[in-house]
C-alpha cells in the first residue's frame, strides 16, 4: 500500500515522516528503495535530530547508500498535491473536516463548480504535471571536492560549495575523508534535475572558478545514479 507525505518542505511534513520511520529503518522495510529516494529528493535538507531524531538517522543512512544500487522492492510513494496560491483555495474545501485530508484532490462530479474552484483545480493539477515531470529526470550524485593542501580551511571550502545555488540543484549530506599527509577531501552528496543541471558544468564554470577556487582544487564525480 502506498504511503502518501505533504509538503516536506514544512514541519508537519517533516513530521510526518518522523512518525512514519518510528521502529522502521526505511519508508518501506528495512531495506533502501526508490521510495526512500523519492522522498530524500523531497525534502530539502537533513532533518533536525531534536526535532524529528526518527526522520534525521534515516536521511543520513540514505545518504551514505545513495552511491550503491537500491536492494529492495520498492511499493510505491504518492506525494500531496501543493498548496493552491493565497486567496485561490474555495471556502468549500477550507471547511472539510480533517478526516477528509485524503481526498484533497477529489472533484465533485455531480455538483456544479465555480470559477474560484475550477481556477484551484487546473493549479493544483499544473503543480503536479510539474512534481511529476521533474521526479522522472533526477539523479543522484556523489562527489570529491579536492583542497589545494593541508592549510586549506574545509569549513569555508565547504561554505563555498554549498554557496553554489542553482535551479534543480540540491546539496546534501557531506564528510571528510583523509586522503594522506594531513590532507583531508570533501566527500558531499547533491541531487539535480537533469534538465536544469549539468554537473560537468557545475565544476567547470562554478566550483573550480573564483572565487571558490580559491579553497577548491578539483572536483571528481564518485556515483552517478539515476533516480
Amino acid at each position: 500500500m502506498a504511503v502518501t507525505f505533504s509538503n516536506l518542505h514544512t514541519e508537519a511534513g517533516l513530521k510526518s515522516v518522523n512518525d512514519h520511520l518510528s521502529g522502521k529503518t526505511y519508508i518501506s522495510g528495512d531495506q533502501l528503495t526508490k521510495d526512500d529516494i523519492k522522498v530524500y529528493g523531497a525534502i530539502l535538507e537533513q532533518p533536525s535530530s531534536d526535532l524529528y531524531p526518527n526522520a534525521s538517522k534515516w536521511y543520513q543512512a540514505v545518504s551514505a547508500k545513495l552511491a550503491s544500487s537500491f536492494p529492495g522492492e520498492a511499493v510505491g510513494v504518492r506525494f500531496g498535491s501543493q498548496a493552491a496560491p493565497a486567496g485561490a483555495a474555495p471556502a468549500k474545501e477550507a471547511a472539510k473536516p480533517a478526516a477528509d485530508d485524503d481526498d484533497d484532490d477529489d472533484i465533485d462530479l455531480f455538483g456544479e463548480e465555480t470559477e474560484e474552484e475550477k481556477a484551484a483545480a487546473e493549479s493544483r493539477e499544473a503543480a503536479k504535471a510539474s512534481a511529476k515531470k521533474k521526479e522522472s529526470g533526477k539523479s543522484s550524485v556523489l562527489m570529491d571536492v579536492k583542497p589545494w593542501d593541508d592549510e586549506t580551511d574545509m569549513k569555508k571550502l565547504e561554505e563555498a560549495v554549498r554557496s553554489v545555488q542553482m535551479d534543480g540543484l540540491l546539496w546534501g549530506a557531506s564528510k571528510l575523508v583523509p586522503v594522506g599527509y594531513g590532507i583531508k577531501k570533501m566527500q558531499i552528496m547533491l541531487t539535480i534535475v537533469d534538465d536544469l543541471v549539468s554537473v560537468d558544468t557545475l565544476i567547470e564554470e562554478r566550483l573550480t572558478e573564483e572565487p571558490i577556487n580559491e579553497y577548491v582544487q578539483s572536483c571528481d564525480i564518485v556515483a552517478f545514479n539515476k533516480i
